[in-house]
């Protein structure tokens, strides 16, 4: 389905029944990422699996910002009045998810954020120097987008009290005290570091997470 909000039209799959779960990918990707969970956590909620502006079914060559994709959420949210609303995003789509939590929307009831980074600076040397070689080669202003946003303090998240899960693998692209750091700093946060797991192992087309995220579900 297809709904027109921000002036975008947003691309976005619905499935299962009760309280809203709207699904965030990352760069790139596409609502697709989460197909093999959305199966498992349709049995819980209404799960909206959303393509941001630039990818998959969505409105594509329009300015790309972190801001301007939390404000179609948030447009997202608005058009369709939704309420008690759980965000799970990974990655870019995590970032979308702490900027609708900052902006301390009153329609969300907690935040599951997967991968998640608050400045270009968080990730490790060596992914930083990985996508400024992809950008040099390709020119993508989706790779520009990661080594330029999201510029978030950690200082801004001490008023941010919906409930938040953080999730990150071991071998994640932010370093293992950056996510106890986030986490720490939040006022109403719990942290899951999933051993042996990278950025994206324990969520892209896996079903992996789905018993982790179970007590949030319920």
């Amino acid at each position: 389905m297809q709904l027109k909000c921000n002036g975008v039209s947003l691309y976005y799959k619905k499935s299962g029944s009760g309280p809203p779960l709207l699904l965030l990918h990352g760069n790139g990707e596409t609502h697709e990422l989460f197909a093999e969970i959305t199966t498992k956590l349709s049995r819980h909620r209404t799960v909206y699996a959303i393509d941001s502006r630039n990818h998959g079914q969505s409105t594509k060559n329009v300015a790309t910002s972190y801001q301007a994709m939390c404000d179609d959420v948030a447009a997202f949210i608005a058009v369709l009045q939704l309420e008690d609303v759980t965000i799970l995003g990974f990655s870019d789509g995590a970032i979308i998810g702490l900027l609708l939590g900052l902006a301390q929307q009153p329609q969300l009831k907690q935040l599951l954020l997967l991968g998640l980074n608050l400045t270009p600076a968080d990730f490790k040397p060596a992914v930083r120097a990985l996508l400024q070689l992809e950008y040099r080669q390709t020119n993508d202003p989706l790779i520009q987008l990661m080594l330029e946003e999201p510029q978030i303090e950690l200082e801004q998240l001490t008023t941010m009290t919906i409930p938040t899960l953080i999730v990150a693998g071991e071998n994640d692209v932010c370093e293992p005290v950056f996510f106890e750091q986030v986490t720490a700093v939040l006022p109403n946060a719990q942290l899951l570091v999933l051993p042996g797991e990278t950025h994206s192992s324990y969520i892209e087309h896996t079903d992996r997470l789905y018993p982790n995220l179970l007590p949030y579900l319920r």
